[in-house]
């Protein structure tokens, strides 16, 4: 009778192998959910507040990510996201968008959410005012925009010539109407005494959006030009 009771316990009890293999499959299922879970909370992340810019002394001291800090790349600095992540940050005043990727820490002053690289202020129209209330989005690392950013290439960005002069005068005056319709605008002095008044630093990706707004302003003969 023992035998026959050992003989049933023993085929109603899973081996310990079974037992070991199980548990694991349970556990590993366990880590693929935290970690869709955490993919997705992180995806989602947005923030507003103020952004400023930093370059001047900064270029080419070594930033918290251990990286060397260049102000012409499209970096910026977060107090919290982790060093890699790719973000939007979109200038809520003029709704000028660009992309950058974090690779340091701060800002330092209460109030602002994110420090940015010049060429990355000057993308979204912040360069020439310092602070300005923007929102910023994590993007998933498997995007368009983040694969970009983390392979290393500079987003393409675009000059939007509006109006040309022989007389610096006259080009002041187009610039000054221009910026009086909420456009972040620039003179450019080209060759031959040439003066244009362009939207400088536009997003290929708002590069459509910048151009039907000049349209609805008037200005109708508009020249998009890429820059290196």
């Amino acid at each position: 009778m023992e035998t026959g009771q050992n003989k049933v316990i023993n085929i109603l009890a899973p081996p310990v192998d079974r037992l070991t293999d199980m548990a694991f499959r349970r556990l590993f299922s366990v880590l693929v959910l935290v970690l869709l879970l955490a993919a997705a909370v992180l995806s989602a992340y947005e923030q507003e507040g103020l952004a400023s810019w930093y370059g001047g002394k900064f270029q080419g001291r070594q930033t918290a990510s251990g990286e060397i800090f260049d102000t012409n790349r499209f970096t910026a600095a977060h107090k919290s996201l982790a060093f890699g992540t790719v973000v939007r940050v979109t200038n809520l005043e003029n709704d000028r968008s660009t992309i950058v990727r974090i690779n340091d820490r701060g800002p330092f002053i209460p109030g602002r959410i994110i420090d940015l690289s010049r060429a990355a202020a000057a993308a979204i129209g912040l360069a020439g005012k310092g602070v300005v209330r923007v929102r910023i989005e994590v993007l998933p690392p498997d995007s368009p925009e983040a694969a970009g950013i983390l392979a290393g290439r500079t987003p393409v960005t675009y000059s939007i010539q509006v109006a040309a002069y022989r007389s610096r005068q006259n080009a002041e005056r187009t610039l000054k109407r221009l910026q009086e319709q909420g456009f972040e605008g620039a003179l450019e002095a080209g060759a031959e005494g040439i003066y244009r008044v362009v939207v400088p630093e536009v997003a290929e990706a708002e590069l459509q959006a910048v151009r039907g707004r000049l349209l609805e302003a008037g200005w109708a003969d508009v020249v998009a030009r890429r820059r290196e």
